[in-house]
């Protein structure tokens, strides 16, 4: 059986996927204690915004919620998935849009912050309680002044 891997954007006001998407959060959720999101926060951000998806054989296995202004809501790739480039990718679709890129990660949230600061993100402050459960944020930023695109094209490369 072949696997194929495709990509789709949603855009802001449709559901499409978005059912898909809260399963997939709920998964890491359940394995990693990150992206612990209340339902109707998540479904309502979500339909507020671009998402930039990747599905294996129509199975959503990726996708970024982005706001018009380049903040990254939700970043979200199957565990199965990680170490294919999927999240690279990710990032490199909501570039192409954008001429800097936000978002906030936790603090304990090593995996996350790892692959931020591979992708040349910078750390520009730390929230204390940011999260709902009390838990704290990096405010990250991927600007236009580092070359944004040209670098992201770069790690997509590679």
């Amino acid at each position: 059986m072949s696997v194929n891997i495709d990509s789709r954007v949603v855009a802001p006001g449709s559901d499409e996927l978005v059912e898909e998407a809260w399963q997939l959060k709920e998964r890491i959720n359940s394995q990693e204690g990150v992206l612990k999101q209340r339902y109707e926060f998540f479904t309502d951000a979500y339909r507020r915004s671009t998402v930039h998806c990747y599905l294996r054989d129509d199975e959503l296995v990726g996708f970024a919620a982005v706001r018009r202004d380049g903040y990254i809501l939700f970043l979200a790739v199957s565990t199965e998935f990680r170490g294919r480039g999927i999240g690279k990718r990710l990032v490199a679709r909501v570039a192409d849009d954008h001429e800097s890129i936000t978002c906030h990660a936790r603090t304990s949230n090593e995996n996350a912050l790892e692959f931020y600061e591979h992708l040349g993100f910078e750390v520009k402050r730390r929230i204390n309680g940011y999260y709902e459960d009390g838990g704290d944020a990096y405010y990250l930023k991927l600007g236009s002044d580092s070359g944004l695109a040209d670098r992201i094209s770069e790690f997509v490369r590679r």
